[in-house]
């Protein structure tokens, strides 16, 4: 099984057009009609869908960390500070983790890029 992507609203264009080359299965906020939205709000869609959340956003760390301290379960956040990883290095760290990761192996977890 692959893990399908959702791509928070502040990720560059370039990583989802990456990926897309690459055959990952990515859909954006914008795509889904959901820009602007709270980042708790993007995370409760991100469970509905069933696709782990992809965000350069420092915030979406506060609201994974909140949930997994209270229990509430969610679908995974991959995180990627803008300013460190490379749009390049996101793209293949991301394909790696689409194509050969389980869903249930990011449950409830915060996988930080770089791998």
């Amino acid at each position: 099984m692959t893990v399908a992507l959702y791509m928070d609203e502040n990720v560059n264009r370039a990583i989802t057009d990456g990926l897309r080359l690459r055959d990952v299965d990515v859909l954006t906020v914008q795509e889904d009609g959901r820009a602007g939205t709270p980042d708790p709000i993007i995370l409760n869609r991100a469970l509905e869908l069933q696709r782990v959340l992809f965000s350069q956003d420092e915030d979406f760390l506060a609201e994974a960390n909140r949930r997994q301290q209270e229990g509430i379960y969610f679908v995974g956040v991959i995180y990627a500070h803008q300013l460190v990883v490379p749009i390049g290095k996101c793209i293949s760290d991301l394909e790696l983790i689409a194509k050969l990761a389980e869903p249930d192996e990011l449950a409830n977890h915060v996988q930080y890029l770089p791998l």
